[in-house]
């Protein structure tokens, strides 16, 4: 696959959340063609839930934006706490190559044992295995299905205006803090 000049990308992240269990996390998916804002899509997933695959494929599957996408981006591999992505079925569901895109490599020792105090942590921790190898290229830390690590490092690039952020993620994690909470968070 060769890369456009401007890349479009969906990057999804989740909202601030409640801390309950099975609480409703509001979910933002930004579309963006090289770093320029295109487009938005809104969802919810359930805090430690089972549902994000679903509901990102539910956002994507049969609308105006799957068609024109290169890459689908996740902020992470989890929403709402730990309601872990199957990446390997979103890839294979959407056609598209699928990237959990981290800022720094995770302490995988930490993850585990906080997977542990969650119910089905087995089913959690294999799902989250699943997702592959975890990648350091082009000063970017992400996992992925569906496409070489190479060819998403550069298409990182293409979408990131500054740092190690692409644009998608840093807008879907600020329009989410603002339309919860009023107004955007600092981290982004």
């Amino acid at each position: 696959m060769r890369l456009p000049r401007f890349p479009r990308v969906i990057g999804f992240d989740d909202a601030p959340f409640a801390r309950r269990a099975g609480s409703a996390v509001q979910l933002a998916g930004v579309v963006c063609a090289g770093t320029r804002f295109e487009g938005l899509v809104w969802g919810r997933v359930r805090r430690d839930g089972w549902n994000a695959t679903r509901e990102v494929c539910r956002l994507l599957e049969g609308g105006k934006f799957l068609p024109q996408l290169h890459l689908v981006l996740l902020d992470g591999i989890a929403f709402g706490g730990f309601n872990v992505v199957d990446l390997p079925e979103l890839a294979a569901r959407l056609g598209k190559p699928c990237v959990a895109v981290m800022r720094r490599p995770p302490d995988l020792d930490a993850v585990e044992r906080a997977l542990r105090r969650l119910p089905r942590a087995d089913a959690r921790w294999a799902r989250l295995r699943r997702a592959g190898d975890i990648h350091q290229v082009g000063g970017f830390t992400f996992q992925v299905r569906g496409a070489e690590p190479s060819f998403v490092a550069d298409a990182l690039a293409l979408v990131t205006d500054k740092g190690r952020v692409p644009e998608a993620l840093r807008l879907a994690h600020l329009i989410g803090s603002a339309v919860l909470t009023g107004e955007s968070s600092q981290r982004a």
